[in-house]
């Protein structure tokens, strides 16, 4: 991955000066404008949109109403299927929380239930995530529920750090089968000169390292005291 971010690197730069679709393209990676990133598509997202849909491991809350004994919580297996008392193994990947509910009343209506109303939340989920990496407090995965854009994904990870490239940061997203990378400022973005993107499950978020703050703080380190201009020329 850190290989093919590298390869990317040239490529990227451009998108900060392009402004239609797609840019240059590497074997497995397309780059693309901060306008060209398309939404993934629902097939995409089943591996997961708004508005929420069920994938293998999310923890539910189940209620029928009146009836204690079919109220419960249940985990989606890794398959995405989920067991209920009295009709047995339902396919639940890839459908809302409402329409699972709405398969429940339909298998338990007449033969079980006269009038069945069920009501089914999300209580907990691993399968609609998204990676924030890079130069961010607390790199990791973070679910996605409701709508989330860049910026807030970014303040979920503990916001920028101390060494943090505001102007070099990329979202990797997968459209139809196809790697896809967007270029993005974070602070031209928080200074209103374009909109905060939305981002998506199973989209990885890098937050670019500067290695010039970095390089000054190691200097000022080794020189506590400095008494004269402090002056780095930068050879290519």
């Amino acid at each position: 991955m850190m290989k093919r971010l590298f390869c990317l690197i040239p490529l990227l730069m451009l998108s900060g000066c392009a402004g239609q679709a797609i840019l240059g393209s590497s074997a497995d990676v397309t780059v693309v404008s901060s306008e060209g990133l398309p939404e993934p598509t629902r097939v995409d997202l089943m591996s997961s949109n708004r508005p929420y849909l069920i994938g293998p491991f999310d923890k539910l809350k189940i209620d029928v109403f009146g009836i204690g004994a079919l109220s419960k919580e249940v985990q989606i297996d890794a398959s995405g299927r989920l067991s209920f008392p009295l009709i047995g193994v339902v396919e639940a990947s890839g459908l809302t929380p409402g329409e699972l509910g709405d398969e429940l009343e339909k298998r338990l209506q007449g033969r079980y239930v006269r009038d069945p109303q069920v009501t089914v939340n999300l209580e907990e989920t691993v399968s609609q995530v998204i990676t924030v990496d890079g130069q961010v407090d607390k790199p990791g995965l973070y679910p996605v529920i409701g709508r989330m854009t860049l910026m807030r994904a970014v303040a979920t990870a503990g916001g920028t750090a101390e060494f943090a490239k505001l102007n070099d940061v990329v979202i990797f997203r997968e459209v139809d089968g196809e790697q896809l990378a967007g270029l993005y400022n974070l602070k031209a973005i928080r200074r209103g000169n374009y909109s905060d993107p939305e981002v998506f499950a199973n989209d990885v978020i890098v937050v670019g390292d500067s290695q010039a703050r970095r390089l000054f703080r190691d200097l000022i380190q080794a020189s506590p005291l400095i008494t004269t201009p402090l002056i780095i020329l930068f050879r290519q």
